[in-house]
């Protein structure tokens, strides 16, 4: 860690203020260091620089605290299994999701759960089919 390199370097000496101001900047989260900047940067009436483009976080910290989550806007829906009383219904079903599917297809595809029924769909569409399958006696998973 830091104050393990810091030991093995020979340090420079600092004045007895410049040695309290790091220990207590030592000692503040990133947020309060953001905000000494910006406060710094009000009173000394420093303009904003921009950043190089290639500029990459010092000590490989994550920059994904910065960048908002993309969300999810393509789903899979998977058919997990089926209540075998409820197979007939399951497959109907599946063909109605799926009309390319043949009659044999279709009953393989539900025999073989778990299995993909659908990829890339929308969260609404994934719901929709959710409720169908599981109305007909099968279990699905929306990843």
């Amino acid at each position: 860690m830091y104050s393990d390199e810091a030991e093995a370097a020979p340090s420079k000496t600092y004045s007895p203020k410049i040695e309290n101001i790091v220990s207590e900047v030592s000692s503040m989260t990133i947020l309060e260091v953001a905000d000494l900047v910006a406060a710094l940067k009000d009173r000394l009436n420093i303009a904003d620089m921009p950043m190089a483009v290639a500029a990459a976080p010092a000590g490989g910290a994550a920059p994904a605290a910065e960048e908002p989550k993309e969300e999810q806007t393509e789903f899979d829906i998977k058919l997990v299994k089926f209540d075998d009383k409820a197979k007939i219904k399951v497959i109907k079903e599946v063909r109605n999701i799926l009309p390319d599917l043949k009659l044999a297809e279709a009953k393989k595809l539900v025999e073989d759960a778990p299995q993909p029924l659908k990829k890339g769909i929308s969260k609404e569409e994934a719901e929709k089919i959710k409720a169908v399958i599981e109305a007909a006696g099968g279990t699905v998973e929306i990843a």
